[in-house]
């Protein structure tokens, strides 16, 4: 059974500069996405980021406001939560796809992106999920945003060559 094994966790990244983090939400099951965004958070705290949190209407909307924070603001990385839980109707599958599709297009853009959308069967496997005394998705969300912005920090200042960049690298 997928609960009881046990998964290896890469060591959370440290950053020699501020890291601002948006954490983008969508209450629906609101005790659930509370339990996500304590975990969030809490993972966040610990890497030294500023959060920020905004909450929009739905699992479909998070991708979007993503898109606009990306464009508009200066976060250098999002959080994407909220619970998708199967229903009787096909409406499950599309916002858990088109949901998952948007944040990855997203990245493959260039945006540092966690994405803790639960999307399960039941409620039941949504506390379990959420709890951050538990398997903590959505402090692997904010776990998975830091580790791409360390990436990204990381190769910022790696090209050389033939070019118009700015000299010196970057650290995290």
């Amino acid at each position: 059974m997928a609960a009881n094994e046990q998964h290896y966790v890469l060591p959370l990244p440290v950053f020699h500069k501020p890291v601002k983090l948006l954490i983008v939400v969508a209450p629906y099951y609101k005790d659930i996405t509370d339990n996500l965004v304590a975990g969030a958070r809490a993972v966040a705290a610990s890497c030294g980021a500023e959060v920020d949190l905004v909450e929009v209407p739905g699992a479909l909307e998070v991708p979007t406001a993503i898109a606009l924070a990306e464009r508009m603001s200066n976060y250098d990385g999002y959080v994407a939560l909220g619970c998708v839980i199967r229903g009787e109707t096909t409406h499950y599958d599309t916002v858990c796809n088109d949901s998952s599709r948007a944040i990855s297009l997203l990245g493959l853009q260039g945006a540092c992106i966690g994405n803790g959308i639960l999307t399960v069967e039941n409620r039941e496997q949504a506390v379990v999920r959420a709890e951050p005394e538990g398997q903590n998705k959505g402090g692997g969300a904010a776990a998975a945003a830091l580790h791409l912005i360390a990436l990204a920090r990381q190769w910022s200042g790696a090209r050389t060559g033939i070019g118009f960049r700015a000299e010196g690298g970057h650290q995290a």
